[in-house]
């Protein structure tokens, strides 16, 4: 407590070295947890991925209903700098005198299911706080009745494996970076750059790096994105998919056989992926991600688990952001309240979500977690959710957000109409 959420960061520090192909439990590994607790300990200096990937210029790229809870209007209109988000979510906090329970600069180093003289299975975190003062960690235990994870996604970059990638970083370990670690583009002046990705990040910096690099600036693609036309805009050249990279010439190689050399900067713009190093997988009787799959393991409703009753988790459901954390704070609040209006399905019918719903997204091709505006399958979700929480009782709890037209008009006018039968 005491001290404000940090969503950027200007000056990040070093990154780590970049690892082709590495998935978090190669990278981000479990610190090693004191013998005896509590204790205090020198200060751990492993990497963690604490810093933020948010760059100067960031903007938000959608409109409010995807950037703010229902109960407070976002202030500054749709598309606004970073600095906004940040202020809304503080002076949300502050709206409901929420500041003297949220706990800052403290990490979940081990969480794990504990059995009880009751029967009932809680939860024991283990925590680490680092005292800057002091610069010694202080660690700790407590114990909970249930736990919500909502740890987020975008902290350990992932740069896919490329033949010859991993001996060109060592013969050129400056030339290769992730987008994470982009800030600005002044230390770009009049280099030679290659974007790898054209999703969000990677457009944003390609346009940035207009105004600095040497043209064109190439962007390595592999399918055209929502946002561009037939051609690329001026100063910018598409490439397809790099086929490898030949360190000898520092030589760049792409599936039309075309090539470039003498690159200055790769920026690779190609994601991230969740990191649960908290997870006790011995405890807790099991991994709870599928980096093969790319999924939650067991879970319902991208929220509930079926193998943990009192475990929950937010930031899975890859649409509208904030308005579907409210949809599923809602129901998680209620079902650990003991306040929901319909009880969760059993076990097996659960097991039967988790089947079908991954029967629908391969034929939609889509990733398990992703969740379709488009094709009625987001408001279909909201409702599930819904029906489960219920109305608040005796006016306590929220009750969940109804869509305006207006808001199915901000809605269609990003996504598309809604057509169910898609």
């Amino acid at each position: 407590m005491g001290s404000k959420p940090r969503l950027y960061d200007a000056a990040p520090s070093t990154p780590p070295p970049i690892l082709p192909g590495a998935l978090p439990p190669k990278v981000d590994l479990p610190l090693e947890i004191p013998d005896k607790l509590p204790q205090t300990v020198p200060n751990n200096e492993q990497e963690r991925f604490q810093c933020t990937p948010i760059y100067d210029s960031l903007t938000t790229t959608v409109p409010e209903i995807a950037m703010s809870f229902s109960d407070k209007r976002f202030p500054y209109g749709p598309f606004v700098s970073h600095e906004t988000p940040r202020e809304y979510l503080q002076n949300y906090y502050l709206l409901h005198g929420m500041e003297d329970v949220l706990v800052l600069n403290t990490a979940v180093e081990d969480l794990s299911k504990i059995s009880t003289e009751s029967g009932r299975d809680r939860w024991r975190l283990i925590l680490r706080k680092h005292n800057v003062d002091q610069d010694v960690d202080e660690w700790w235990q407590e114990v909970f009745d249930a736990v919500i994870i909502a740890n987020g996604q975008f902290s350990v970059p992932y740069v896919p494996e490329v033949k010859g990638l991993s001996q060109y970083i060592a013969k050129y370990p400056r030339r290769v970076m992730h987008s994470k670690y982009y800030r600005q583009p002044h230390p770009f002046n009049d280099k030679k750059i290659l974007i790898v990705g054209n999703a969000l990040s990677g457009r944003d910096i390609a346009d940035e790096l207009l105004k600095v690099a040497r043209l064109p600036v190439y962007v390595s693609r592999r399918h055209k994105s929502i946002w561009e036309g037939p051609e690329p805009k001026p100063g910018i050249e598409w490439r397809p998919v790099i086929k490898g990279y030949v360190d000898e010439r520092g030589h760049i190689m792409f599936e039309d056989d075309s090539s470039l050399e003498d690159v200055d900067q790769v920026i690779y713009c190609t994601g991230y992926k969740p990191s649960f190093p908290f997870w006790n997988i011995q405890a807790n009787g099991g991994h709870l991600y599928n980096y093969d799959k790319e999924k939650l393991n067991g879970s319902f409703l991208h929220t509930f688990f079926r193998d943990h009753p009192t475990l929950g988790i937010i930031g899975f459901g890859q649409t509208l952001a904030f308005r579907s954390y409210e949809y599923q704070a809602i129901a998680l609040a209620r079902v650990f309240s003991g306040r929901n209006a319909l009880p969760l399905p059993t076990a097996l019918e659960q097991e039967d979500w988790e089947r079908s719903w991954e029967e629908h997204t391969k034929e939609q091709g889509i990733e398990f977690h992703a969740v379709s505006f488009e094709n009625g399958d987001l408001l279909r979700w909201y409702d599930e959710l819904s029906n489960i929480a219920g109305l608040p009782i005796c006016g306590k709890g929220r009750v969940p957000p109804a869509f305006t037209d207006e808001a199915m008009r901000h809605l269609e006018n990003i996504l598309g109409p809604v057509n169910p039968h898609e």
